[in-house]
């Protein structure tokens, strides 16, 4: 399948690359005019058990960046970023920090900023707002796990 880019210019809508197949990882949740993943929250200090008894991300630093799947990644300080580029797998967000609460309701790939997180179970979940992230909490995360991940399966291939 052939993936096409737009741009609007002067209110006009042009079509880029439109025979062109784009060829990338899974998608990445980054900020909306640039390739800036989850809003430059350090992804690797939500499992810090500090950051997690407070539950206050950490915002990371265009001076501590790792360029992953198409995206940057930033972070507080440099361990932080290596430890991330030794294993990006292990620190990146579930669905690659697209709000877990949409994708298991049916309403697609929306980005979040890295502001609104939990754990379930190891794994770290972003959420586009609280009320997302307090239906997992008060309700069958797991089954909604399931469906997110039902959804990621086939939107991250689109």
């Amino acid at each position: 399948m052939n993936k096409r880019s737009f741009l609007l210019v002067g209110g006009s809508l042009i079509l880029l690359f439109a025979s062109s197949p784009v060829i990338a990882g899974e998608p990445v949740s980054k900020s909306f005019w640039g390739s800036v993943a989850i809003g430059g929250v350090d992804t690797t200090a939500y499992y810090q058990p500090e950051v997690r008894k407070q539950h206050k991300e950490i915002e990371g630093s265009s001076q501590y960046m790792v360029k992953w799947n198409d995206a940057e990644w930033h972070f507080a300080s440099q361990q932080s970023a290596d430890k991330f580029a030794s294993d990006p797998e292990r620190y990146k967000p579930l669905y690659n920090g697209f709000c877990s609460n949409a994708l298991s309701i049916g309403k697609g790939l929306v980005k979040t900023d890295g502001t609104v997180w939990e754990f379930f179970g190891d794994n770290l979940s972003l959420f586009y707002g609280e009320s997302g992230r307090q239906r997992w909490l008060d309700g069958d995360w797991e089954a909604y796990r399931k469906e997110a991940d039902k959804a990621w399966a086939v939107l991250s291939k689109e």
